[in-house]
């Protein structure tokens, strides 16, 4: 116990200057990660007849990506530690601009298959690679508005993902989509190699700060739990970003370009729910209220508010199930601005990067599951209201996960034996 709390107790490092021009670099990468990630369910319904898919074989290319995306996680963490990250995450970035813009030129489902497993690889190191970095290299009294302007890429890449794609696929077909949208991500890494070479190094007598190990983290509870919300929010995330297009547009009879216009005020109105639920949230705790119940509150609202709208997606009537999609963004937006807070609250400096990568992997489980499950059930029903249903009922479940949770407050590691 002794090594670990005085490895825990090392005196605070000097950084980097990392400036807001870079901070900016790192949203846009994130914000083209989630288009990059998206495109394929954008693209669907057109792929579908072109390539001669069933809705199963369809389910199987959108959860894919996730095969390799959600274990990739913990080896990108481990790199990010072992190099640079900065590097990392430009390699990553090259590996999935590649897979992207290859993507236009596949001929069959095994093609596809392959460069959505090449996509989750290079995608996998955008999360613990921007932690490292900020982590390290950003005073903590900066972090929380870095997150929150990096974290509005997550619903903005989908948003103008499905709205630009759908117009890029009215245009060029969807092969075009895929061609010009990886060819998009690559200009990224110019200004970023360009940034990056100016950086200076960290000092060569900076002290490493040890962090307790993977099954140190699961085995508390509170990781349980917050991960267990994490699912329960991805799930119908998921579902809703992999089928929208679909739905749209063979179960509700939308045109590309509307299913495009239909699927950006959802996303936006996520991004505006995520930035207002995070302000109202801090300045609530500023004011005195319990953090815990503010965070809690906020994550059981929200999911119950997202499979209350997954149930409201089942309505025979097409104004009444496009309104509920839509106020789900409002809901999504709630519970996304609590889930990564949750997390860093609770592992603290310390622990954070593995925290989140555990996390990380566990919620992204439900990229696995949803699409498939999705796919089967509607392949065998003919529709999409048992699928609705599902998700509505792993949503709710996710509540319990909160409930699990007793306090969010940094966990003591010093008592832990690693």
């Amino acid at each position: 116990m002794a090594s670990v709390t005085s490895a825990l107790s090392v005196q605070p490092v000097r950084r980097p200057a990392v400036g807001p021009g870079l901070i900016g670099l790192l949203a846009i990468g994130l914000f083209i990660n989630y288009v990059d990630r998206g495109n394929l369910a954008t693209a669907a319904p057109l792929i579908k007849d072109e390539l001669g898919l069933n809705n199963t074989e369809a389910g199987i290319l959108l959860s894919a990506f996730f095969w390799t995306y959600m274990p990739f996680q913990l080896a990108a963490g481990w790199l990010a530690e072992r190099f640079s990250p900065y590097r990392i995450l430009a390699i990553g970035v090259a590996l999935w601009s590649f897979a992207t813009f290859a993507s236009g030129f596949v001929t069959g489902f095994t093609s596809l298959l392959l460069l959505r497993l090449v996509l989750g690889v290079g995608e996998s190191a955008t999360f613990p690679c921007n932690a490292k970095i900020l982590a390290r290299d950003l005073a903590p009294g900066k972090l929380g508005t870095a997150n929150g302007l990096i974290g509005m890429g997550i619903p903005l890449g989908p948003a103008i993902g499905t709205f630009g794609g759908g117009l890029l696929i009215a245009w060029m077909g969807w092969r075009g989509l895929f061609i010009v949208f990886g060819a998009l991500s690559a200009l990224w890494l110019i200004p970023w190699l360009l940034a990056v070479r100016r950086m200076p190094a960290p000092p060569a007598d900076a002290p490493v700060t040890a962090a307790p190990g993977f099954l140190a983290i699961l085995a508390r509870r509170e990781c349980l739990g917050v991960s267990l919300g994490h699912f329960a929010h991805n799930y119908s995330l998921y579902f809703v970003i992999s089928w929208l297009p679909l739905y749209l547009v063979k179960a509700r009879g939308f045109s590309v370009i509307e299913m495009g216009e239909l699927g950006g005020i959802l996303y936006v109105v996520n991004a505006i729910s995520v930035q207002a639920s995070g302000i109202v949230a801090d300045r609530l705790i500023a004011a005195g209220r319990s953090g815990t119940r503010v965070r809690k509150g906020f994550g059981i609202i929200g999911l119950l508010g997202i499979a209350a709208c997954m149930v409201g997606g089942m309505a025979g009537a097409p104004v009444a199930s496009i309104v509920a999609l839509l106020a789900s963004g409002w809901f999504f937006g709630m519970s996304s601005s609590t889930i990564f807070p949750t997390g860093q609250t609770l592992a603290g400096p310390h622990a954070a990067g593995k925290w989140m990568g555990v996390q990380n992997c566990l919620g992204n489980l439900a990229g696995i599951i949803a699409p498939i499950v999705t796919g089967y059930v509607v392949d065998r029903t003919g529709n999409f209201a048992i699928a609705f249903a599902v998700a509505a009922g792993v949503t709710a479940v996710g509540v319990v996960g909160w409930l699990i949770i007793s306090r969010i407050e940094t966990l003591d590691w010093n008592a832990v034996e690693r």
